[in-house]
């Protein structure tokens, strides 16, 4: 049992509002990244996260189990910026939140990725197609296995598995256009 699906059992069964504290704290970051891959907007991305965490606070929705702590909240996250989208694309809204600086975007990015590397990493996946993103962002910055990112992104394994590869030799063309010298191993 990872720390996420003991974290919410303490919220879950003795209501212990530790437990969601903890939750917080140790997915707030990786999700709030996660999620502004689909809005693309890092003030719009907070807001999803604190809505994802209001909703297991209140809600409380029961983790069946059948996946890691992660992917189910990961997933719950997702669902939520699908909405989010799809009622966005119904009104055209403007958020002040999109005139704001964007130090601030820079500024989680920088602490969440430490060294020049995975920042031009960064840079080269948002000019990859929207699947390519997600699929890498969960495989290597989340550590999600092929059969969790199936299940976060509703796709087969061997979907996955493709998107996987697919989105490697995409990446890897961005980083080549960008003058990073790509070493095999």
């Amino acid at each position: 049992m990872d720390k996420g699906t003991e974290s919410y059992r303490k919220f879950y069964e003795n209501g212990d509002e530790s437990g969601l504290a903890e939750i917080i704290n140790d997915y707030k970051d990786g999700l709030i990244l996660y999620l502004n891959g689909f809005v693309n907007n890092i003030h719009i991305a907070e807001e999803l996260t604190e809505n994802t965490f209001v909703l297991l606070g209140t809600k409380r929705p029961r983790n069946k189990g059948t996946a890691s702590f992660k992917t189910w909240l990961y997933t719950i996250g997702r669902n939520i910026a699908i909405d989010y989208i799809r009622k966005a694309s119904r009104k055209k809204e403007i958020h002040l939140a999109d005139y704001e600086s964007v130090s601030e975007e820079k500024e989680l990015e920088d602490a969440f990725i430490r060294n020049e590397a995975k920042i031009a990493v960064h840079q080269a996946m948002k000019n990859l197609k929207n699947e390519y993103r997600q699929v890498l962002w969960l495989s290597y910055f989340e550590n999600l296995s092929n059969k969790e990112i199936s299940m976060v992104m509703k796709k087969s394994e061997h979907t996955i598995e493709t998107l996987c590869y697919r989105a490697r030799n995409a990446l890897k063309k961005e980083l080549e256009k960008e003058g990073f010298e790509y070493e095999e191993q």
